[in-house]
């Protein structure tokens, strides 16, 4: 672009901002009638003190949040040479939003003064998780991102179980969770303000570290620069920031990865430039994105977190800047490849422990003095409740292992999964259109409306993987991608509050305590179904991952054979999401597990991952129902906490 083109879009976008803002404010009170310095609420109306205290400082605050966060993401992408690593990307917005839940529900009075602290120490947490898995592969970009954004959305979705778990904070962490600007006062403006000023005088103090670093390592070092320094500098600045804006404004996505991008895009390259314009570009981003949510709050009286927006912005940019990426070969050895290959008959140990799980779950109980069996007399009573969970846990676990396993091997990534491809978004867009245009309706049309969203995001993103000639790796984050926008769609949902935002909210928990006779009939006989049809496919599934010349020489029919796949893997994940929620990792452990016990082949393999997820969901609704009696945890939150840390260990031991 043109230095022209460049001040036309700048000013152009400038005055849009500002027409908004202005906008909102002469709604509220006609320009003439505004309060002037310095704002005394004593002789101020009702409108000029809302004026004065809320609609202005929400301004700067938009201005300052943005630009903290555009300086947060360009200081992330020159020191990991990553174009789409941000505080969102990496998680470490979602880790502060995570300790900011978890100080506010169970230790209240850590948040007195001290949340900026808070915010830190998680966002340090999550920081200190990603890079020690990226560390192990010399933080190359792909890997990076994919740790980060996993971590990110563990964090993200143990905040939103939380969250539901604690009824008396429910809306108003539901809407800080979403990136709220809204202000009482100046005391946020003015705390971001000297905290972006204090990240600017220290990036000025490296910058020329931070240019050195651009001629690589060795020629960096040669010039008397000591890189494990101005790293672990740059970094913490960098969390430093994403930090501080989560702790004033909650969860705001993606900010720091436009900012850089349009900066490039503008034609800046050199890399203090870069420091210097993307905090201007952030701040105008975020502000122009909070007028827009401003005005559409003025004209349908709809109130959305800005946060939420935002984040409409992070999945089409990913995908966008997929391309962009260096990727570096990933080399799959034999780390994974079991040690003995296993028959059928070996599954017996599995129907062993299943079945004294299954006898827990249906006698087992704790109360008041602790763990007990049911006496014969209070069966009868409880088995009518407690039957129809467990055999909707057993389904639901057997379908999104099934899912699983055959995305596994239909796009020959290990870590695909419907949790990371965002197949189980789509289920959660599909949940939501349903109960918008059905709000009557029942377990059929909620059934079809997740089928639909989880095929249609599945068949997104290998129709981009195709068109892109995208690497496995790549895949992956595409999927992540998408996952991402459908999150921000349901948390623009969420911030409404009405009946579509409780059911919603009960849908991302999960929980075994909704199965009903009929619905875990009905899970049961539709595994047994999709089973059978994931049999009959296991010819393809040999086929598929040899590349596009062998199916086609064999007459293997290419895209009938991927749709069907997808359709079985969208199904099952539409029907076990209906109960667990969209995120548990059984989809993503249960084939892992059947592959290191030896179950090699793509049938042995799909039975054994079926009846692995059974097993780990029955145990994970046991677990719900009685750990923290007499509460009940959301069963996606406790096969989420269950599935995270072999999630993170299966990301960090991969060579």
């Amino acid at each position: 672009m043109t230095a022209r083109s460049i001040q036309l879009f700048c000013g152009l976008a400038v005055a849009l901002a500002c027409a908004l803002s202005l906008h909102a404010m002469v709604l509220r009170l006609p320009f003439g009638l505004w309060p002037s310095l310095p704002f005394d609420p004593s002789s101020m109306s009702l409108d000029q003190i809302i004026v004065a205290f809320s609609l202005m400082p929400r301004v700067v605050v938009s201005i300052l949040a943005g630009a903290m966060l555009g300086l947060s993401g360009a200081l992330f992408q020159l020191l990991l040479r990553n174009p789409i690593a941000d505080p969102s990307t990496l998680g470490i917005s979602a880790g502060a939003q995570l300790a900011i839940v978890i100080a506010t529900l169970f230790f209240p009075e850590a948040l007195d003064g001290n949340r900026s602290l808070v915010a830190l120490l998680g966002a340090a947490s999550a920081a200190s998780v990603v890079f020690l898995l990226g560390w192990r592969r010399s933080f190359e970009p792909v890997t990076m991102v994919i740790a980060g954004l996993l971590v990110g959305i563990t964090a993200a979705s143990v905040s939103a179980a939380l969250t539901l778990a604690q009824g008396e904070y429910l809306m108003s962490l539901v809407v800080w969770n979403g990136g709220a600007l809204s202000q009482q006062d100046w005391s946020a403006a003015v705390a971001l303000s000297w905290q972006l000023l204090a990240g600017l005088a220290v990036t000025f103090l490296l910058m020329r570290p931070l240019t050195l670093l651009g001629l690589g390592d060795s020629g960096a070092q040669s010039l008397g620069v000591s890189l494990f320094s101005v790293r672990l500098a740059v970094g913490a600045l960098a969390v430093v920031m994403a930090a501080f804006v989560s702790s004033a404004v909650g969860l705001v996505s993606f900010i720091g990865l436009a900012a850089p991008a349009i900066t490039r895009a503008l034609g800046i390259r050199r890399s203090s430039a870069v420091l210097l314009v993307s905090p201007l570009v952030g701040g105008l981003l975020l502000w122009l994105c909070d007028g827009v949510v401003q005005f559409v709050a003025t004209s349908t009286s709809e109130v959305f977190p800005t946060g939420a927006v935002t984040a409409l912005i992070g999945g089409p940019l990913l995908l966008w800047l997929l391309p962009k990426i260096r990727a570096t070969e990933v080399h799959r050895g034999g780390n994974d490849e079991p040690t003995k290959r296993r028959g059928p008959a070996a599954l017996l140990p599995v129907l062993a422990v299943l079945a004294v799980l299954v006898f827990a779950a249906l006698v087992v109980t704790k109360g008041p003095e602790g763990w007990a069996l049911l006496a014969s007399s209070d069966l009868p009573d409880l088995l009518p409740f407690r039957w129809p969970r467990l055999v909707a846990a057993f389904s639901a676990g057997g379908l999104l292992a099934m899912a699983g396993a055959l995305l596994q091997r239909l796009t020959g990534n290990p870590m695909a999964s419907p949790e990371v491809l965002g197949v189980s978004g789509g289920a959660g867009l599909g949940f939501a259109a349903a109960i918008t245009l059905f709000p009557a309706g029942g377990i059929f049309e909620l059934f079809v409306g997740a089928g639909v969203g989880s095929a249609a995001v599945m068949i997104l993103v290998m129709f981009f993987a195709a068109h892109r000639y995208l690497t496995p790796e790549k895949i992956l984050l595409a999927g992540i991608a998408i996952s991402s926008l459908c999150s921000a769609v349901l948390s623009a949902l969420l911030s409404i509050g009405d009946q579509r935002a409780w059911q919603i909210l009960s849908w991302l928990s999960g929980s075994g305590s909704t199965a009903t006779p009929a619905s875990s009939i009905f899970l049961f006989v539709l595994s047994a179904v999709l089973l059978t049809a994931a049999f009959s496919v296991t010819r393809w599934l040999a086929i598929l991952p040899l590349g596009q010349a062998v199916p086609q020489s064999l007459g293997l029919p290419l895209i009938g054979a991927r749709a069907g796949v997808v359709a079985v893997a969208g199904i099952a994940t539409a029907a076990a999401s209906l109960l667990v929620g969209p995120l548990s990792f059984v989809g993503l452990m249960a084939p892992h597990i059947a592959l290191r016990a030896g179950f090699v082949t793509p049938r042995h393999h799909m039975l054994a991952s079926f009846l692995f997820g059974a097993t780990l969901m029955v145990l994970s609704d046991l677990g719900a129902r009685t750990i923290t009696f007499p509460y009940e945890l959301p069963l996606g939150l406790f096969a989420t906490l269950a599935g995270a840390p072999y999630l993170i260990w299966l990301a960090g031991r991969r060579q």
